[in-house]
């Protein structure tokens, strides 16, 4: 069992074991360095904060164990989650919650920046912390985690060393850990405000849709709001406190055809700011609208059994296709020990080489609060290592001249870019902020519509496909449309996906994009936002789904009225 799992099963483990630290004996004052007695002037109000500062200093001065190194960085990073979620099911509401946790998370290394500890066990601890500003009791839980955090990274050096003698040449040319100048930024908290009461008879109003549509099987809606503070301290000197909130609602109508096949449409709205979501009036039609083509799709006839030849991306699946293919492509990850490549994933080896035709370019900026009128949920001022945020061009006309990469160097790329991001109570990766996809000829959607025509009808084709909205996995059209030859009329069809979506058909079939970026805010442990215009492949593979196992229910469903 992980550490992560053992610790966050309520710390059961955590709060058996037998403390083996000298800090353990005693606990006298020691004396602040400078930087730290700094960042305990910002911190003053701030229990939590002061606490994090005070035990940082104590291990930092009296964390030595016999037989194992002295740390030579230790970090502390405490995501403090308020979170409020509600749902409803065909007119009633049957979630109702409001949550508070802490989580902390233990960084401790030893060794040096060159080679550290920071393998297997000693990837760091993390436990749940007191939600009151009890010192005594915040203090304690630290330093229980601190000390597992360093019994593991003294068990992990070890190993890490017996591994790298099996390898006869150099496996690790680049360092483990990035230097990083110390960063003092404490921003004002953020918390929850909004109308429960408002919100949960809105999403009952939703769902009690269902009566009108007897087709219908599913309908839910759900209310996903979170407000949550982020603080991190570390030995190098940097402090910082950032809060930031996210409100998401979702919408959620599923059927079945005649033939069993299943259908869904669930349309998401995510923001940073609750007065950006749509009203009552607004989520009402929007839900109709929705149901209108669940039913519509019910009765939608089935894809051919074969098609290769033009398909168009509307904006909304575009930024499914920039998210999977492109963005996880470009973090920048240190392969396993003994691996000498750069990176991992599909762009591993396609640094200084093109990716992409040369009319587009990819930029992730996560200093970008809003696009367009629209928030970011994916913005941020400094990153979850205490490395301020920096606009990366990642992709420059079609070529790849930058990875995002955090605290973990990678070969030609020795320094953190500002992109080390972690979910509540896991270690920092690389990932992404705000992903922008850009063209240097963007046409309208409408000439993109026109330029389909006139390819199926130069090929000697009756029609091209045209997506609307993605689902999962990410080569199945949830929405998809013939777009007719002789008149550009559209006709909705199902069942089908897509066959070699991938990066070559990225780079070798996309041929033109559009003029309508989308915003496209992605909630999680990770918040990101991507950004994408529409994209027109010149040729993709249709083909018909497998659905032979979906089945119809063996019976009605309860009457609509009593």
């Amino acid at each position: 069992m992980s550490a992560y799992r053992r610790n966050l099963g309520f710390a059961l483990a955590i709060a058996a074991c037998v403390p083996s630290l000298r800090a353990a004996s005693g606990d006298s004052k020691p004396s602040l360095d400078p930087a730290l007695a700094a960042a305990r002037e910002a911190a003053k109000g701030d229990g939590l904060l002061e606490a994090l500062l005070t035990e940082l200093d104590r291990s930092k001065s009296r964390l030595k164990m016999d037989q194992v190194q002295a740390p030579y960085f230790i970090e502390y990073r405490v995501t403090d989650v308020e979170e409020y979620s509600a749902e409803a099911a065909f007119g009633a509401l049957r979630e109702n919650q409001h949550t508070h946790v802490r989580l902390l998370r233990v960084i401790v290394r030893i060794g040096d920046y060159k080679q550290d500890s920071f393998y297997g066990p000693g990837q760091g601890e993390s436990t749940f912390l007191p939600l009151d500003d009890d010192s005594i009791a915040l203090r304690h839980q630290i330093w229980l985690a601190t000390d597992e955090a360093y019994k593991g990274a003294g068990q992990a050096l070890a190993e890490k060393q017996a591994e790298l003698k099996r390898f006869t040449t150099d496996a690790n040319p680049v360092d483990d850990f990035a230097k990083s100048a110390p960063l003092l930024a404490v921003d004002p908290t953020v918390s929850l405000k909004f109308d429960a009461t408002s919100w949960k008879r809105t999403l009952e109003d939703l769902t009690n849709l269902y009566r009108q549509y007897p087709d219908v099987q599913s309908v839910t809606a759900s209310a996903r709001f979170s407000a949550v503070n982020e603080y991190l301290v570390n030995t190098e000197g940097t402090v910082t406190r950032c809060g930031k909130t996210t409100y998401s609602v979702q919408f959620n109508g599923a059927a079945q055809a005649a033939d069993g096949m299943r259908l869904s449409r669930n349309p998401g709205y995510v923001v940073a700011r609750l007065e950006e979501l749509p009203s009552h009036d607004a989520l009402m039609t929007d839900a109709k609208r929705t149901l209108d083509t669940v039913v519509a799709l019910r009765k939608a006839p089935i894809v051919e059994e074969e098609y290769r030849g033009p398909v168009l991306f509307s904006a909304d699946a575009a930024d499914d296709i920039v998210a999977s293919l492109i963005g996880q492509n470009l973090v920048g990850r240190k392969p396993q020990l003994g691996r000498p490549n750069r990176t991992v994933g599909a762009f591993a080896t396609s640094y200084k080489a093109r990716v992409l035709p040369t009319f587009l370019s990819v930029i992730d900026d996560p200093t970008l609060k809003d696009f367009r009128g629209k928030s970011l949920i994916g913005s941020y001022m400094f990153d979850s290592e205490g490395v301020k945020a920096q606009s990366v061009d990642a992709v420059e006309n079609g070529i790849l001249t930058n990875y995002l990469i955090g605290r973990q160097p990678l070969r030609d790329f020795p320094a953190s870019n500002g992109h080390g991001r972690a979910a509540p109570g896991t270690a920092a990766g690389a990932n992404l902020g705000v992903l922008l996809l850009r063209s240097a000829e963007p046409q309208s959607p409408d000439d993109l519509k026109k330029k389909v025509t006139e390819m199926v009808k130069a090929q000697g084709m009756p029609y091209g496909y045209r997506v609307e909205t993605l689902g999962q996995p990410g080569n199945t059209p949830r929405l998809l449309y013939r777009v007719y030859a002789n008149d550009g009329r559209e006709e909705l069809v199902r069942g089908a996906v897509f066959n070699e979506l991938d990066t070559r058909a990225l780079r070798t079939d996309v041929i033109a994009a559009g003029n309508d970026p989308l915003v496209s805010n992605r909630p999680g442990g990770i918040p990101t936002t991507v950004i994408s215009p529409s994209l027109l492949f010149d040729e993709l593979e249709v083909k018909r789904a497998d659905t032979s196992k979906d089945k119809l229910p063996e019976y009605p469903p309860p009457p609509l009225r009593k």
